[in-house]
């Protein structure tokens, strides 16, 4: 998918974490601030790698605000700002795990 805006995803709250995604040229750019990263720093970067992957995003700026958000909430706050900043109205939904 290709990012053509800003987006945002997510809260500040305990157990949740904010996504902001925009527009890059050249390859993808991960920022990761976490209240866990020490403990879990491998597993967020996996879960974001793989969902970018997925989801077929190459040229990007991401920025993640953790708060100790479980996977599944890392992959779908993820997942909303990356369709909120692509101009994409053919979702394919078998990419969304």
């Amino acid at each position: 998918m290709k990012i053509v805006r800003e987006a945002l995803a997510g809260t500040m709250e305990s157990s949740d974490l904010m996504v902001k995604i925009a527009r890059a040229e050249g390859e993808l750019d991960i920022v990761i601030h976490s209240e866990v990263i020490k403990q879990f720093g491998d597993q967020i970067r996996q879960v974001v790698d793989a969902t970018l992957r997925n989801m077929d995003v190459r040229q990007a700026v991401v920025i993640i605000e953790d708060k100790g958000a479980l996977d599944c909430v890392i992959r779908a706050r993820l997942q909303s700002a990356i369709l909120r900043a692509s101009d994409s109205d053919n979702i394919n939904w078998e990419k969304l795990l």
